[in-house]
């Protein structure tokens, strides 16, 4: 564990824990001679100087050379344009193992895992997995920009990934979503699926502390703002979990929720961009809102033509079907076809809303990334692309699976 100076003067950057990173930070502590006597670097730089990545944000201790190994690159921001150093790691498997964890996180693993809920699993626990996501993931990116706290620093914590190194780091929404995930998923399945409560048991911690440990070990966070956000999660979910039930079926049956779900997200959009200034967070933010605001109406909308409706209560708790062919078969053809439809969608409605935006607010389109940078563009393109998304997701794809019969 490496203890920042700045814990003892009050500074916001209070504990760095980069497990791959520690030993990275102890020779920076240490002189040349130290560093030469000790083990080779678990990561170094490709250059073999052995210097600790973000050289660029500071100077790099003198370290001794690196073994030959191939280097790993890091995960381009491509709406900043930053890229970090490359850094060799010598621990393939728990380098690929967090890489996993960490992506369980991000936009990938949310566009493909929700759609699996809602098409082939269960739409009711899909849809209220989605209320809760949206509304840890919301409450975590707005107190990051209350909080205001910056991501560890870069030497001495070595970073595997800058993605999201523009935005601030107290508390951590990837823990916070990583915890939330699987103990709602456990809440709202358990009961009306029926299976062994120990599986729920083993799940809720090793999904959640690969996500936390991932964030450590790629120097993305401390262990203060992991803890910070597991625990904030818990508070979220003891206060709003109650409601869950209640707000579903509100947004399912009530005559103009769409007009409210749609005012609402836009307006807490609009409040999240006005808490400081530019960052990725914005548009994750935008993103996050527009994408349940959308799956909320769509569901609004399959209800009110009788495409998705809940089973009866009195056939409670539901069995595990047997797995056939058929029954595999038709599961991945919904994935294929329901995934391929989404990402057109995705993609038409990105070609549409930034120039249009830019267009509108009169806004120079030449730099698309620039142009995004304008709240203006931001908040409109990902509020109405990701909207469509999650329309397309409760409505227009199941409409598809109806209509060619693999619903």
């Amino acid at each position: 564990i490496v203890l920042d100076q700045s814990l003892v003067s009050g500074n916001s950057s209070l504990i760095s824990f980069p497990i791959p990173a520690a030993r990275a930070a102890v020779r920076a502590t240490e002189g040349p001679r130290a560093a030469r006597e000790r083990p080779q670097s678990v990561l170094s730089q490709p250059d073999g100087s052995g210097a600790p990545n973000g050289v660029r944000n500071g100077l790099a201790a003198e370290l001794g050379p690196a073994s030959s190994q191939r280097a790993g690159s890091l995960r381009r921001n491509s709406l900043t344009g930053e890229e970090g150093e490359l850094a060799r790691v010598s621990n393939w498997p728990l380098y690929y193992l967090f890489c996993f964890g960490t992506e369980l996180g991000n936009e990938l693993f949310y566009i493909m895992f929700f759609p699996f809920w809602i098409w082939n699993l269960d739409p009711l626990v899909g849809r209220r997995l989605v209320i809760i996501w949206v509304l840890v993931m919301y409450l975590g990116q707005c107190t990051k920009d209350i909080i205001r706290w910056p991501r560890p620093s870069s030497p001495p914590v070595v970073k595997l990934e800058v993605f999201y190194n523009s935005e601030y780091s107290m508390p951590s929404t990837h823990a916070m979503s990583g915890t939330a995930i699987p103990i709602a998923m456990v809440l709202l399945t358990y009961g009306r699926w029926q299976y062994p409560p120990i599986y729920g048991l083993i799940l809720i911690p090793c999904w959640c502390s690969l996500v936390c440990l991932s964030r450590i070990y790629m120097g993305m966070h401390s262990i203060l703002d992991i803890i910070a956000g597991f625990l904030y999660t818990i508070l979220i979910l003891a206060v709003f979990y109650p409601f869950v039930d209640l707000i579903d079926n509100f947004n399912q049956t009530h005559k103009y929720a769409p007009l409210i779900i749609i005012g609402l997200h836009l307006a807490l959009g609009i409040f999240s961009f006005t808490l400081d200034t530019w960052s990725t967070s914005r548009g994750d933010t935008a993103e996050i809102l527009g994408s349940g605001a959308g799956i909320a109406c769509g569901s609004h909308v399959a209800y009110s033509v009788g495409l998705l409706l809940d089973p009866s209560l009195e056939i409670l708790p539901f069995t595990r079907p047997p797995i056939t062919v058929t029954l595999f078969g038709k599961a991945i053809l919904r994935i294929l076809i329901g995934m391929i439809f989404v990402l057109i969608v995705r993609d038409i409605m990105k070609k549409i809303t930034i120039p249009l935006a830019c267009k509108i607010f009169n806004i120079p389109c030449d730099d698309i990334r620039k142009a995004r940078q304008h709240m203006e563009v931001e908040l409109p393109y990902r509020y109405i692309t990701y909207g469509m998304v999650g329309f397309s997701i409760t409505f227009l794809v199941p409409y598809i699976f109806f209509f060619i019969g693999i619903s």
